[in-house]
């Protein structure tokens, strides 16, 4: 790196896609780097390779000046405070304030495919009074709208087999899953990159498929039958009730439904390439390199 190398920083070091943009910055050599977490001590390892760990507490806007102090470029990733609604929105709010105080000159967010307002996705409202505040507060932002990620479906599809059914209420809606590995590549892309404006990035995989292709995709990989069987959002939401969601859950998995029902998570682009330089993996890909999962027991 050179002396006038920006000073990045990634919040939620801890988490999945937080740590491995962390270790892709490093195998890259990009810095120098200031990581924060709510717990320092997981990222002690990290510390000891001569990454700055600070902790930051994002329901208190006091502490945060001086996590972000020193960062030109940050990777805000969206918090996972979803116990409280509205926490999330001004945990957000908060960061965003300090890396303006502090003088941050870009920021990087992990939002959501389409999170307009009339989005059925109980989760879209953060992501998008997030985007709102990032778009008032006079910084230059990236906003990765991430789209589903391909692992989610490596819980779900083994269930599909095992039963020899997959249930859900997508119709005959598609949805353009990405891999999280893909999603951190194009964010520490967009962290390290020059750009210095305002722009809104809807991060997808190369193609969209429907829960009837993926049915046929498990059958194809397990060997065994899978039908796909299309129902109404309410009756998924009962059945998840009654093998033991919580009902908040059960709300979220079924408004992701409702959404990809309507034709919101179907969108494809060409953003993973065009900051990587690299196309993302696609379904196929990403679930024969996993077909272990569908061996039967």
């Amino acid at each position: 790196m050179t002396a006038t190398s920006p000073t990045l920083l990634v919040t939620g070091a801890s988490g999945h896609l937080g740590r491995r943009v962390v270790e892709l910055l490093l195998e890259a050599g990009k810095g120098p780097l200031i990581v924060t977490t709510r717990e320092p001590s997981k990222l002690a390892d990290l510390a000891a390779r001569g990454v700055v760990v600070r902790k930051a507490d994002f329901d208190d806007v006091s502490t945060l000046a001086a996590a972000f102090d020193g960062a030109e470029r940050l990777l805000l990733v969206s918090t996972d405070s979803l116990d409280v609604p509205g926490r999330r929105i001004i945990q957000h709010r908060n960061a965003v304030e300090a890396a303006r105080i502090v003088g941050v000159k870009h920021v990087v967010y992990t939002s959501l495919t389409r999170p307009e307002p009339d989005s059925p996705i109980t989760l879209a409202k953060d992501h998008w009074d997030t985007e709102q505040t990032l778009a008032t507060s006079g910084l230059g932002f990236t906003v990765l709208r991430n789209n589903i990620y391909m692992e989610m479906l490596l819980h779900s599809l083994p269930q599909a087999v095992a039963q020899g059914r997959l249930v859900t209420a997508t119709g005959t809606g598609a949805t353009a899953y990405v891999t999280r590995e893909d999603c951190a590549r194009a964010a520490v892309a967009a962290l390290t990159s020059t750009y210095e404006g305002k722009r809104v990035l809807e991060i997808t995989g190369p193609s969209a498929v429907t829960q009837a292709e993926l049915a046929r995709l498990a059958g194809e990989l397990s060997g065994r039958p899978v039908e796909y069987v299309a129902v109404d959002a309410a009756s998924l939401a009962s059945g998840l009730v009654a093998h033991g969601l919580p009902a908040p859950l059960v709300e979220a998995y079924a408004s992701f439904d409702v959404a990809v029902a309507q034709g919101r998570m179907s969108g494809v682009t060409s953003a993973v390439a065009d900051l990587t330089g690299k196309a993302p993996v696609s379904i196929h890909q990403f679930l024969s390199a996993h077909r272990e999962v569908f061996a039967t027991k």
